[in-house]
């Protein structure tokens, strides 16, 4: 964890921004004490993650500690879990089947239409002649 995301300006303006809120007599003091307590938080999370995996005793990581993987890796063995996978795999082999269909019928009824809407060769033929203009109002009568 570094300051990769933090650009000249920005750092500049936390900076100034401490400036202002501390003042220069009292800046260098609050930097440390910040500095102190983020040591102490990643001390205190290094700390939570060791006591986790000698109780546990596994390696542990953050992402395991979800409630689904953890009762998943924790209180079901493979055989378990396989068993409770397989009925769900043939219900999804049959709805990605069927989604397969759909999917063919759907790029076949676009062809289709795309088929059917492209013009013919000779347009003018078919397009019917111009009507005549439309009688303006008059607005004299109006009143």
């Amino acid at each position: 964890m570094g300051l990769e995301n933090i650009g000249g300006w920005e750092f500049i303006l936390i900076i100034l921004v401490g400036l202002f809120i501390f003042g220069p007599d009292r800046l260098p003091k609050a930097i440390g004490d910040g500095m102190r307590m983020l040591r102490n938080v990643r001390q205190m999370a290094r700390n939570a993650t060791g006591d986790l995996s000698k109780e546990l005793g596994t390696d542990i990581q953050l992402e395991d500690l979800h409630p689904k993987t953890f009762l998943r890796k924790h209180l079901l063995s493979e055989a378990d879990e396989a068993a409770l996978r397989k009925p769900l795999q043939g219900i999804y082999d049959d709805v990605k089947g069927v989604a397969d269909g759909v999917k063919r019928d759907a790029q076949a009824a676009a062809s289709a239409a795309n088929s059917v809407a492209t013009p013919a060769s000779t347009p003018a033929a078919t397009t019917p002649p111009p009507s005549q203009p439309a009688v303006r109002a008059s607005w004299d009568d109006v009143t």
